[in-house]
């Protein structure tokens, strides 16, 4: 087992039994010198990102706060970006695709080739997140997400800290065992951060628009992720060279 493994065991054993604020406290100690590297969170906006967001500003934890910006996000996601920079009065930089590689993939596969293929729909998850999200690490050892085991089944074995060994650095998911009940009450105690409107209409999942339906009674919060494809949850920025999910070992097994 490599070192990395071996500290994402140890911080997960360490953090699963702190209050979601106080994992995100003791990461950025951790973190520190002499481990060096950056400490960045990559928000999407959504209500796991955004309580995120309060925790991380609330205790002005040194975590640069970002977002990949697709270009073809719902205009809904946009209103909310700007509404959480005036709330915390933090700037929240976006990356966003380069523009040679999406010029090129626009002509190859046209605006909407996404629905076309799996590969075609992958090819454009690469060039306006995968790509961006690695100059967004770029020079990061610790990389925070809103990753919950609920949202999905692919994410049920989820760890509070796991090793991402595909980019070599410390992945941490300090909302890992929340469930909507707990993400509704600290809302209600912090209902001064901002929302996205979408989550009323049933998209408690929001990604691309063209790539995001509202979800149906019973579904898992991912499922209206690229819907028209079987099975289908994961953009590709959490999952390694063989489509799975990035991870040392399943909760149950480092607990």
């Amino acid at each position: 087992m490599t070192d990395i493994n071996e500290r994402a065991l140890g911080l997960s054993k360490a953090l699963a039994c702190l209050p979601a604020p106080e994992r995100l406290a003791e990461l950025c100690k951790t973190m520190g010198k002499p481990v060096g590297g950056r400490s960045v969170f990559t928000t999407s906006f959504g209500m796991e990102d955004q309580i995120i967001t309060h925790m991380i500003c609330d205790q002005d934890l040194d975590i640069d706060i970002v977002t990949l910006d697709t270009g073809r996000m719902f205009e809904e996601t946009y209103t909310v970006w700007a509404a959480t920079e005036k709330t915390f009065g933090r700037a929240i930089k976006g990356y966003v695709p380069d523009a040679g590689e999406l010029e090129t993939l626009v002509a190859k596969q046209g605006i909407n080739g996404i629905f076309v293929s799996v590969d075609q729909r992958k090819a454009c998850c690469t060039v306006r997140k995968i790509v961006p999200l690695g100059r967004a690490l770029q020079g990061a050892s610790l990389w925070v997400t809103g990753i919950r085991a609920e949202q999905s089944q692919a994410r049920g074995s989820v760890n509070p800290v796991e090793a991402d060994n595909v980019r070599g650095l410390l992945k941490a998911s300090p909302l890992y065992d929340w469930t909507v009940a707990d993400m509704d009450t600290y809302l209600k105690t912090h209902s001064d951060i901002p929302l996205n409107v979408l989550h009323k209409q049933n998209f408690p999942s929001i990604g691309c628009a063209p790539c995001t339906r509202a979800v149906k009674s019973g579904e898992d919060d991912r499922a209206g992720r690229w819907w028209w494809e079987d099975g289908q949850q994961e953009c590709g920025l959490h999952v390694g060279a063989d489509g799975r999910l990035v991870r040392t070992k399943p909760t149950k097994e480092v607990l």
